[in-house]
């Protein structure tokens, strides 16, 4: 079971109003609770190695909130403001984060980051790279360009499907 499943499961899980799902496939078993009035979901994952279990974890996580974040609403307007102020983005290619997590524009705090407003890049280019999960996830462009803006700030947390930069393909 990949990381999009679970966080798919997770979602359906905390729109449903569900307090428990259990869900066991091959060697993967995973128990949700969801706390009700605490807001608050426990995800327990047990995987067998080599024959033997991993005691269990527990991994707290953050609800899906059904109003928006304030972060993302104040970029919206940002974007709504730079639009109004007659910048035309119909243009340029909006990357889009495709999972949620924790923006970072370089590999480590001592590097230098991914790309910069006015870098060239080509398909299959690191951007940036999203945490989630102790995982850091390498997101690439899927189109060759000129990068126009960074909408998102470094160590910001992403939603899914939030722009995360504008690329003039031209």
């Amino acid at each position: 079971m990949d990381l999009k499943e679970i966080q798919n499961l997770i979602k359906f899980v905390a729109k449903s109003g569900a307090s428990e799902v259990k869900l066991e496939t091959g060697d993967v078993k995973i128990t949700i609770k969801t706390g009700g009035d605490e807001k608050e979901t426990t995800i327990v994952q047990q995987v067998p190695v080599g024959g033997g279990q991993m005691p269990q974890q527990q991994i707290p996580v953050q609800p899906q909130q059904q109003a928006p974040a304030p972060a993302p609403q104040a970029q919206e307007s940002s974007a709504e403001k730079s639009e109004s102020s007659g910048e035309d983005t119909s243009k340029y290619i909006t990357v889009k984060s495709p999972i949620i997590g924790t923006f970072y524009r370089k590999p480590s705090p001592d590097k230098p980051a991914f790309v910069e407003t006015g870098a060239t890049v080509k398909e299959g280019d690191v951007l940036c790279v999203i945490e989630a999960m102790k995982l850091f996830n390498e997101i690439e462009s899927e189109v060759s360009g000129k990068i126009v803006k960074v909408l998102v700030d470094d160590s910001s947390p992403v939603e899914f499907d939030q722009p995360l930069f504008l690329v003039d393909p031209s």
